[in-house]
């Protein structure tokens, strides 16, 4: 996919030389930073005072992961610490840096049928749902935020089993996965900023918050070169170092929807 992509370009700069000068970078991304509107707020931004355009593919974490890997991006932008770690100590890429962050949030319908409205132990409330059947959604699709409720579900001392009733695997993406919840009247596990973004809300709301184990850190990472010597280090790096610096990190703080900030900058 890379490579057609990189072949057309070239075409099209030989038929038009100006097109040479174009400057681009392919990021991999976790799909909250893309659905929550954050990129269309920072990416102008960037592109006006670099002139370099980001273009963004916007998937679950292990894809993302998958995809940076197998060199289809020149930065990796996503939210599961251990995996990101590992795909520094392989060679894949070059540093990983904290970005940002903000929390996981647990969302279920308004009769709360599992009776954990108000709860501060994610665990706790998980083990509830459990214990009484009911449905939970899970995205199921190796995202931070399936990696996320997996943790959760190892904490409790007993972890789904494939075909409980109760238990329903979406394979889908947060928005998708909350579409699912609100239809069937399901618990789901989502990341506040897709959460706040989300307009199908119909009677969920947020039920349990707050506990330490749900905080949720973004990192930022450049393909490593030397693994893959068409990944665009250069102005991969250029980009990092934005959304690092304050400048970026200003930008990131700012945005806001319906009044809330979405994202809490921690580079440094």
């Amino acid at each position: 996919m890379r490579a057609l992509a990189a072949l057309l370009a070239m075409i099209l700069a030989l038929a038009n030389p100006a097109l040479a000068e174009d400057r681009s970078i392919l990021v991999q991304s976790t799909t909250s930073t893309a659905n929550s509107g954050l990129y269309d707020h920072l990416l102008p931004i960037f592109q006006a005072e670099s002139g370099i355009q980001v273009n963004v593919v916007a998937v679950g974490t292990g894809q993302a992961i998958k995809n940076a890997r197998n060199g289809d991006g020149d930065v990796l932008l996503v939210h599961s610490r251990e995996a990101e770690e590992a795909f520094v100590a392989e060679g894949w890429g070059v540093e990983r840096f904290d970005l940002m962050y903000n929390d996981f949030v647990l969302v279920g319908p308004e009769d709360d049928p599992a009776d954990v409205a108000g709860m501060t132990n994610a665990t706790n409330a998980l083990d509830k749902i459990r214990r009484t059947g009911s449905i939970f959604a899970s995205r199921g699709d190796n995202s931070g935020t399936h990696a996320k409720e997996r943790a959760l579900w190892s904490d409790t001392g007993s972890e789904p089993q494939a075909g409980e009733p109760w238990y329903r695997e979406t394979g889908a993406g947060m928005g998708a996965t909350l579409t699912i919840a609100t239809n069937m009247g399901a618990y789901t596990l989502s990341d506040r900023a897709t959460w706040i973004s989300y307009g199908n809300k119909g009677t969920h709301r947020v039920l349990v918050e707050g506990d330490p184990k749900l905080f949720n850190q973004y990192g930022v990472i450049l393909v490593n070169p030397a693994k893959h010597p068409r990944v665009r280090s250069g102005d991969g790096q250029i980009f990092i170092d934005w959304l690092r610096s304050p400048r970026g990190q200003q930008a990131i703080a700012a945005f806001q929807v319906d009044g809330q900030q979405l994202f809490t900058p921690n580079a440094h």
